[in-house]
């Protein structure tokens, strides 16, 4: 039994992988795209905690696009950890870095659904940063897989903001 245990122990890529990225490179995005998915997690439950609760009159505009956003979210988990495993490293196996998903340790009932759509303008921001700055590092390296996953993701965070914002406009 011992052996089937040992076989199925998940396993990162040997590093001798000749794909045209340094073992150097991959490491360095592989924690990259550790963090963005971690952030992409936080945004996905405090997105749907926001679907939930949101109350008043922007209830149901705000009720339909956080359950679009929040399905686009979690389908992005697992793409996002796939190219973690694809450049040849284990994707995280925590998600301690998602702990305290109510922002400024306010309650999620003591929020109006601006202060909620504000939150996650700020969270889609943090996300869009934290994108560029990972599609550009995959643009110098070469790795056009990531540059370009990394900028379909972004499609998705710019066009949200474009949403939430539209929504709380004057």
């Amino acid at each position: 039994m011992a052996n089937v245990a040992a076989v199925l122990k998940p396993k990162s890529h040997e590093s001798t992988m000749q794909t045209g990225l340094s073992e150097q490179y991959r490491s360095d995005m592989a924690d990259q795209l550790s963090n963005i998915l971690a952030a992409t997690y936080r945004l996905t439950i405090k997105t749907h905690i926001y679907h939930w609760n949101v109350v008043g009159p922007l209830f149901r505009s705000l009720h339909e696009l956080t359950e679009e956003h929040y399905n686009a979210l979690f389908a992005a988990t697992d793409i996002i950890a796939e190219r973690i495993r694809a450049i040849g490293f284990l994707a995280p196996e925590t998600v301690s870095a998602s702990n305290g998903f109510a922002p400024d340790g306010k309650t999620i009932s003591s929020l109006s659904a601006d202060a909620m759509v504000r939150d996650l303008i700020s969270e889609h921001e943090t996300a869009v940063r934290q994108m560029r700055e990972a599609g550009a590092a995959a643009g110098e390296a070469g790795d056009l897989v990531t540059e370009d996953m990394l900028t379909q993701r972004l499609t998705f965070h710019e066009k949200a903001l474009w949403m939430l914002r539209a929504i709380i406009s004057d």
